[in-house]
């Protein structure tokens, strides 16, 4: 999932950002108004997460545009402001949820996590299972058979996106966009090193290997050849 914030504080950007990311979220950041409606009109994303005080325009000015522009990006506002009628503002101009600062970065995952519920209308999945490997998006615990696997945050988002594309074949480019947040890059090896130590953890001792790589195309995960 893709997120976008607009935050000009950068300690609370650097919060929510290395927060949002070990949650498995891609976070596109900017840190003025202007651009941050630019790329709201212009890219994809599941959420935004919006500061009112901004450099330039503010962040009701952007939700306003947003709105009057038809696009239905669920939006939660962030604002040192805490009176009721700031609250109805942000409501009025289209924000969804509203948060005040300092906040817990528990609340706000799980607020963002409501909001992008809401809009998909489904109801969000905790477990996924494939074979004998299951993996808890809640708890963030992986288990084969009876067996816990420790992994790290970088290690868990590729395994949640393998897991969740199991059986079809993804490619180097799909990982790196979704699992990095980087461009792709031909000439790196950081998709393949890091699958290498994911079957060092997930496959290695089992009678059944679950992760494959397709010669040319990518990897799937799956049980059986």
């Amino acid at each position: 999932m893709k997120l976008l914030l607009i935050e000009d504080d950068e300690k609370i950007s650097a919060f929510i950002i290395k927060g949002m990311r070990a949650a498995g979220f891609l976070v596109e950041h900017v840190s003025n108004g202007d651009q941050g409606l630019s790329m709201a009109l212009t890219a994809k994303y599941d959420a935004a997460i919006i500061d009112i005080m901004l450099p330039g325009h503010s962040g009701l000015w952007v939700i306003d545009e947003l709105r009057r522009k038809n696009i239905t990006l669920p939006v939660i506002i962030l604002s040192a402001k805490r009176t009721v009628d700031d609250r109805v503002i942000g409501f009025q101009l289209g924000g969804d949820d509203y948060l005040t600062k300092p906040f817990a970065f528990s609340e706000l995952l799980a607020r963002v996590q409501a909001l992008i519920r809401r809009a998909n209308n489904v109801t969000e999945v905790s477990h996924i299972t494939v074979h004998d490997l299951s993996i808890d998006l809640v708890s963030r615990k992986v288990t084969r058979g009876k067996i816990r696997i420790d992994l790290q945050p970088r290690e868990f988002r590729l395994l949640e996106y393998l897991m969740r594309h199991a059986g079809h074949v993804v490619s180097k480019t799909m990982l790196m966009e979704n699992v990095w947040d980087y461009n792709f890059d031909p000439y790196t090896n950081v998709v393949e090193a890091r699958i290498c130590r994911l079957r060092e953890k997930i496959d290695k001792g089992f009678d059944i290997a679950l992760i494959h790589t397709v010669r040319g195309a990518g990897y799937v995960l799956k049980a059986g050849d």
